[in-house]
């Protein structure tokens, strides 16, 4: 902290072990797997998604490097934007640190909102069970969502000294429930074909080729395996964070994307037909059903439920200490206000509450799309993804200058340079396919509105840096020691 130049404003009270249940908790891979992967086998299909994940896992391990790397570097609740700011060239530092300072808001913001849609649907999937008919209306589903949305913002305030423990709580349950899961699922689902599973590709997304639909299934393969760095936003409140955040950002990746690579091949063989999987409005439903116990069915589905819940709890915190950070550096108007610290809870209040107000805004894209949760996920990939290139690429020019870098604890060594090479290209590489609708012909209810919402965020960043960002916004780099003008103090 003193060579970022920030006083110490939280307890750090998260160790080893509540750091990583704090990440793989929200990660949450393999239930991702279940609850939302399923809709990417309109692209693929049974085959299609099970190549796809295994290409998109290993491509996106270099993206999850790198951020860990510079976390060992800079261990900020600011992350990328402050990466931005310490790694650019001197005279577009500002203004690129204050775009990845928003983008990476829009970002998070939208992880918030999309947890908590996913919990809603897995109360409307516990109903289906014993009421195949029942479906909520958009505005009850609504409703619900936001429900959620006040019961996590009470655990993020006023519970939030129980947070480290919750965290390692969830870890063992996270693990103990993949265990149950994955043994019932075999043990009484019949199952598909290897060939079905490994071999058959199709096109059901309308695309003029099936590469084509099988690139657009990536978006939902990196949703499930999003969030290594959400850990980077609690740096602040972790013990010896420079070692401890990187080491659980890369391991909790590796463990996660193990288990989700052998519940995705359980949930393949068990989910019945791919055109009856299609045809459900919740395919997972149709992986729980085939059980044959309706109880079991139900059990599963509150597991699901509870785990991920568990998660929509670690998104708030993320996403509030990200605000709250940039907000350190006066990027947002009523900065003052947003990083208000309440010392004696070790939270910052009205963070979460702004934070809880605007995901809550994000959650009624549900009232007017049918495709609302495809939609919310595009757009936390373009923001999340846009503030990985930009950091990424900061780094990447130093390395190809050979400039000095702050020493790293956890370091890529002499494999960095490629590995930020291949992590740049493909995050580029990415946010294009998250601009993509699910399938074609496209209809006013069914486009994908994600790149209006992030460029609409992008101008309004752009017109606030010149109203306000511009006098007022200090860019993290100005407190850094080395950089920081003599007599300045910690920030």
């Amino acid at each position: 902290m003193a060579r970022l130049g920030k006083k110490q404003e939280f307890k750090r009270n998260f160790g080893f072990l509540s750091t990583l249940g704090f990440v793989s908790i929200y990660m949450a891979t393999w239930e991702f797997v279940l609850v939302s992967l399923s809709a990417g086998l309109i692209n693929g299909g049974l085959a299609g998604l099970f190549w796809m994940f295994i290409g998109t896992v290993t491509c996106y391990s270099t993206i999850v490097a790198s951020l860990a790397e510079m976390e060992s570097m800079a261990p900020t609740s600011g992350g990328q934007y402050h990466w931005t700011s310490e790694f650019a060239p001197v005279q577009y530092q500002k203004w690129l640190s204050y775009a990845s300072g928003w983008m990476s808001t829009l970002g998070w913001l939208a992880s918030v909102s999309s947890s908590t849609f996913v919990v809603t649907t897995l109360v409307e999937a516990m109903i289906d069970i014993t009421e195949p008919d029942f479906a909520f209306p958009n505005w009850q589903y609504t409703l619900i969502m936001l429900a959620f949305l006040v019961l996590t913002i009470f655990l993020n305030t006023w519970g939030a000294r129980s947070l480290p423990m919750l965290e390692t709580v969830s870890l063992f349950a996270h693990l103990g429930g993949w265990v149950v899961t994955f043994v019932a699922l075999w043990v009484m689902c019949p199952r598909n074909s290897a060939s079905d599973v490994f071999l058959n590709v199709v096109n059901n997304g309308g695309w003029s080729n099936v590469g084509t639909s099988c690139l657009i299934s990536q978006v939902t393969v990196i949703y499930c395996n999003l969030g290594s760095d959400s850990i980077v936003h609690i740096s602040e409140e972790v013990e010896d964070a420079s070692l401890v955040v990187p080491r659980c950002m890369w391991w909790s990746y590796i463990v996660n994307v193990l288990l989700g690579i052998l519940m995705l091949i359980t949930m393949l063989f068990g989910i019945g037909s791919l055109d009856s999987a299609l045809d459900s409005t919740a395919p997972y439903l149709n992986l729980f059903t085939n059980t044959g116990s309706t109880g079991m069915a139900l059990f599963l589905s509150i597991l699901l439920f509870l785990l991920i819940f568990s998660g929509n709890i670690t998104a708030l915190a993320t996403c509030s200490r990200e605000l709250w950070a940039f907000s350190r550096d006066k990027g947002f108007p009523c900065s003052r206000w947003i990083s208000r610290m309440n010392h004696k809870q070790n939270v910052p209040f009205n963070s979460v509450y702004l934070t809880s107000v605007l995901s809550a805004v994000l959650c009624l894209i549900n009232m007017g799309s049918t495709l609302a949760f495809n939609i919310i996920v595009s757009l936390s990939l373009l923001g999340i993804l846009s503030t990985y290139m930009l950091s990424i690429g900061c780094l990447l020019l130093k390395r190809l200058k050979h400039e000095p870098l702050p020493h790293a604890r956890w370091s890529l060594g002499r494999f960095g340079l490629p590995i930020n090479i291949f992590a740049f290209f493909y995050c580029g590489f990415v946010i294009v396919f998250a601009c993509f609708p699910v399938a074609v012909p496209v209809a006013l209810d069914t486009a994908n509105w994600a790149p209006l919402v992030w460029v609409a965020v992008i101008v309004l960043s752009v017109v606030v840096y010149f109203v306000h960002g511009r006098q007022n916004y200090t860019p993290p780099v100005e407190f850094v020691e080395g950089r920081r003008e003599a007599g300045k103090g910690l920030q």
